[in-house]
């Protein structure tokens, strides 16, 4: 009897441990450690990407230049690259879902590589605008969100989600920093050598340490044999309660300090009267604010409030901040302003993703995400014209009063609509 007692509640116990393992779609199938490990691979790879990102970023008005490119050419260069990311982020999303995880980080990895060799080749002006057609699938970020998403229960999302910003962080910091030190002392093609040899390394530790996972059965078989691109899909996906909701508050909470962001090169000029060294400078403070608020803040709060009240809190921080933006004068006022200003930048970011993510069934996630990583591709297409107007006829304190009326009237949304979602927190 002992015998069969012991027997059936092993049984009892190996059935729950199926049904948890189903809750956890792909993860499931690995042991918490395995799943440990390769989040803090994907972790890795992130920031990796993000560094030789920014790396590319600090050399390429400069190698721009040498070319012969104006700032209305180089306006066009950015804005296709933009563009590209734009349409890329639904369809990379897509073909995380229909092929997996790892071969989606792998894609992202090795058109890096293409990107960056083109990089080092392109001695015209035409072969520059060349090297940014890779960037249609230069997803590093959404890729390691996929992975996590992936190997996290709903209630571990947001914490996990959020260390993501400590690789941000570390991006701007060492590419920026490495970006500016190889192009004065070695030539300024010599990042992009980097960046090319640094995102095969890349490739290779996507292929050898992230798992070639079982993807999840979708539960809507339509979408199994669709198109990579597809109206149709992403409108299933805004109906799915309250995502549209909060999607909506995803795009037009950040979208104010996103335009001030985009000018920020020639307001820090203008307006702050910094060199380029001073603007350096600044740009690392952000990085490590990124870090610290995003690796340490997000996930602790995470796991003390509900979803819903910090994605509340991140915009009525929102609103304070615009006000900061409207009546700063000097530079100290806006490395004050910033802290605030990251803070909900953060927040919102990791709040919005995990909530969406946990919204539509598993396998849509990667589809998700590639959504939800179009929002910035999208304000660097349109930014330009419209902060410019901003700026040039309203100056730049136009920017916190729009961030300001916007935020005010998605926090009075927030309080007063009732979004179907489910009320969670980390454990």
């Amino acid at each position: 009897v002992s015998t069969m007692n012991a027997k059936i509640s092993s049984e009892g116990k190996e059935e729950a441990s199926g049904t948890r393992n189903e809750t956890l779609g792909e993860s499931g199938y690995l042991g918490e450690a395995k799943r440990g490990q390769v989040i803090r691979v994907a972790y890795l790879i992130a920031a990796l990407d993000l560094t030789f990102l920014f790396m590319q970023m600090a050399v390429m008005p400069y190698l721009a230049k040498s070319l012969g490119l104006d700032s209305v050419g180089f306006g066009y260069l950015q804005t296709i690259f933009g563009v590209l990311q734009l349409v890329g982020g639904y369809i990379f999303g897509r073909f995380a879902d229909q092929f997996g995880a790892r071969a989606a980080l792998i894609l992202s990895c090795a058109s890096g590589s293409v990107f960056f060799l083109l990089m080092s080749l392109s001695t015209s002006i035409p072969f520059l605008f060349l090297s940014r057609l890779p960037g249609v699938f230069m997803h590093g970020i959404p890729g390691a969100q996929k992975v996590i998403t992936d190997m996290t229960t709903p209630s571990q999302r947001a914490g996990a989600l959020g260390k993501l910003g400590l690789c941000f962080g570390v991006g701007i910091i060492a590419g920026s920093a490495l970006g500016g030190v190889l192009s004065t002392k070695l030539g300024i093609y010599v990042p992009t050598y980097v960046g090319l040899v640094g995102s095969l390394i890349n490739t290779l530790i996507a292929m050898a340490w992230i798992p070639s996972q079982t993807k999840p059965k979708s539960d809507h078989p339509a979408t199994e044999n669709s198109t990579l691109f597809s109206i149709r899909e992403i409108l299933r996906l805004m109906k799915f309660p309250g995502v549209t909701e909060v999607f909506i508050v995803k795009v037009f909470a950040g979208l104010p300090i996103g335009l001030f962001m985009i000018m920020f090169s020639i307001i820090s000029m203008d307006f702050f009267g910094l060199e380029a060294v001073e603007s350096g400078y600044l740009m690392s403070y952000f990085g490590v604010l990124q870090m610290v608020v995003q690796g340490l803040i997000v996930g602790k709060l995470a796991s003390y409030c509900t979803e819903m009240t910090l994605l509340r809190l991140s915009v009525l921080v929102f609103a304070g901040v615009g006000l900061g933006m409207a009546l700063m004068r000097t530079v100290w006022h806006y490395c004050i302003i910033a802290v605030p200003l990251v803070f909900a930048f953060s927040m919102l970011a990791t709040i919005t993703d995990s909530i969406l993510t946990k919204a539509v069934p598993s396998s849509d996630t990667g589809a998700m995400l590639g959504i939800c990583a179009s929002v910035q591709p999208l304000t660097r297409t349109v930014g330009p014209t419209i902060g410019g107007v901003l700026y040039k006829q309203f100056g730049v304190s136009s920017f916190g009063y729009l961030q300001l009326m916007v935020n005010l009237g998605l926090f009075v949304y927030l309080l007063k609509s009732k979004i179907p979602l489910g009320e969670m927190k980390s454990q």
